[in-house]
């Protein structure tokens, strides 16, 4: 398996002040010198709380955003800075599936019209020809041809969810950005949707960028994971060794949280309790971002951000109880 994703120190901020001649003068600052790789077949998950940055970082790789600084790189072709002209060929390869599934489809549009569309923007295929793809596709989801006369309005959240996933495999991608594709679901659906989208990998050999704040949703689907906090990845490892042995202070403190099915285990456990609360993305903190809530902090983490970095084969780690190792 090769490398189909490489991002490299990714920055993206947002202007959300103006002096009185017009000009920004402060900045969300979204995503921070982010990198990783995604391998072709894998699903490579992005975790955190909200606001972290983990839906702005899916954005840019999708070219729906432009970083600041950085590169994106999918298969062999530096994306970051083409135009939509030049990105129009790759949006085949790149689809997404969005949290709201009622949202992202047009309520005026029947059902087959709304998965057909990819098919009309990307290849020549006949009208009849298209049809059976559609039709086709959605029976895979676990839809029926007969529901393609059909308007979003008269499906449930789960069903709207297919549709969108049927949408985004109709013009067969290599890579599928999820962001958030089971949070607006009800939880006896949620399980249904993990199971489709993990036979349709198998399926059509998917790669999957995976977006949620849910750890406990991320382990039933990745193979490899990064955490967020505040725009900057803290952690990144195979799902076993961060649910095994998480590093980060965070990590441990979000893993704390995840429910457990054993009462007893759960008892035992220690949870543990951050103090504080998430500091502005306007005004960040000068060295670690997370030292405002950490029982480990020291005076060299309010001073000096934490580069990430290997602690064992495949785990990278941002906080300096490893960097001075």
């Amino acid at each position: 398996m090769g490398t189909i994703v490489s991002v490299k120190n990714v920055s993206k901020t947002f202007p959300v002040g103006k002096t009185l001649l017009g000009r920004p003068d402060k900045f969300v600052h979204a995503v921070n010198n982010v990198s990783f790789d995604i391998q072709e077949g894998e699903t490579f998950s992005v975790v955190g709380e909200s606001g972290c940055g983990k839906s702005t970082t899916g954005r840019l790789i999708d070219h729906l955003l432009i970083p600041d600084s950085g590169e994106i790189w999918f298969e062999d072709k530096e994306i970051s800075k083409i135009s939509q002209e030049e990105m129009r060929p790759l949006r085949k390869d790149i689809q997404m599936i969005f949290q709201d599934p009622a949202g992202s489809l047009n309520p005026r549009m029947r059902v087959e019209e709304l998965v057909e569309e990819p098919l009309l923007i990307h290849t020549n295929l006949s009208k009849e020809e298209r049809m059976k793809i559609v039709h086709e596709l959605l029976e895979t989801v676990g839809l029926s041809a007969k529901h393609a006369k059909r308007y979003p309005h008269e499906f449930s959240g789960g069903q709207k969810q297919r549709i969108g996933i049927a949408r985004a495999l109709t013009v067969r991608p290599k890579l599928i950005i999820a962001d958030e594709p089971i949070s607006a679901l009800d939880v006896s659906i949620q399980a249904q949707v993990l199971n489709l989208l993990h036979d349709l990998q198998q399926k059509f050999n998917l790669t999957y960028m995976f977006i949620s704040h849910d750890l406990s949703v991320v382990e039933m689907i990745s193979d490899r994971i990064a955490v967020m906090y505040l725009g900057f990845v803290v952690e990144m490892a195979p799902k076993t060794e961060l649910y095994a042995k998480p590093s980060h202070p965070y990590t441990q403190a979000l893993l704390s949280a995840v429910p457990i099915a054993d009462p007893q285990a759960s008892r035992q456990r220690k949870k543990i309790m951050l103090s504080g609360d998430v500091p502005s993305p306007i005004n960040p903190p000068a060295g670690c971002r997370f030292s405002g809530r950490c029982s480990k902090c020291s005076e060299l983490c309010r001073t000096q951000r934490p580069e990430l970095k290997e602690v064992e084969p495949g785990h990278f780690v941002a906080c300096h109880l490893y960097n001075n190792r």
